[in-house]
């Protein structure tokens, strides 16, 4: 399966939860790749630093810049699962890997200015599914609030409800330290220590790939 990660925010998320998606299907034991498509290099810095960790499952990568259709395509034909990162804005990446790819899941932060980005989002996702007939598009709260007071992302979820072109997510990825802490070690949060981290991976990785954790 081709996975989408992308948006035009910046800052919400989109590596964070690629790579740890990523490791969580290296830890199933699948052949996995993830494509780079921001220059920002975020997820080719990540497994950089993974691979100087002996012992780790391995993830693969790649950077692939300007039109990715045929370069994602063929990696699919490949590798078991495709990750594809892109960059926080509209460009031809981020477009023609919606043409490519199965799933897109767009990680947003419960804040007005990432909310209201979304909505052009649902006109590109519009426009890829002429091209792309099944493409699947979700939202995912990401980088919510882990205080049970606060519900930003509860009050989020009904706002963005309102675009015809997405479902929502049942998973909220919260800001949590831990995550921060695995990219700079190049891990995934599955093989730190916060159960409740682990718990938000595993729950979105199931939603997505519908498997089952020890499959």
């Amino acid at each position: 399966m081709i996975l989408l990660l992308g948006g035009e925010k910046g800052g919400t998320g989109k590596s964070t939860v690629a790579t740890n998606l990523a490791v969580w299907l290296a830890k199933q034991g699948k052949d996995v790749i993830l494509v780079d498509t921001d220059r920002q290099r975020t997820s080719s810095h990540f497994v950089e630093r993974r691979n100087a960790v002996m012992g780790l499952p391995t993830v693969h990568s790649t950077e692939k810049y300007g039109n990715v259709f045929d370069t994602v395509k063929d990696l699919s034909g490949r590798y078991e699962e495709v990750i594809v990162d892109a960059g926080g804005r509209d460009s031809e990446e981020l477009r023609t890997a919606l043409v490519a790819a199965h799933v897109l899941y767009v990680p947003l932060k419960a804040s007005q200015p990432d909310l209201e980005t979304s909505v052009h989002m649902n006109e590109l996702v519009k426009l890829a599914r002429g091209l792309n007939h099944a493409l699947k598009s979700r939202l995912v709260i990401s980088m919510g609030p882990t205080n049970p007071a606060v519900h930003e992302d509860q009050d989020a979820s009904e706002l963005l409800s309102e675009l015809p072109e997405f479902d929502i997510s049942g998973v909220v990825i919260r800001e949590r330290k831990v995550y921060r802490d695995a990219m700079v070690e190049g891990r995934g949060v599955i093989e730190m220590n916060n159960e409740k981290a682990i718990g938000e991976v595993e729950a979105l990785a199931k939603e997505i790939y519908q498997l089952e954790v020890h499959a």
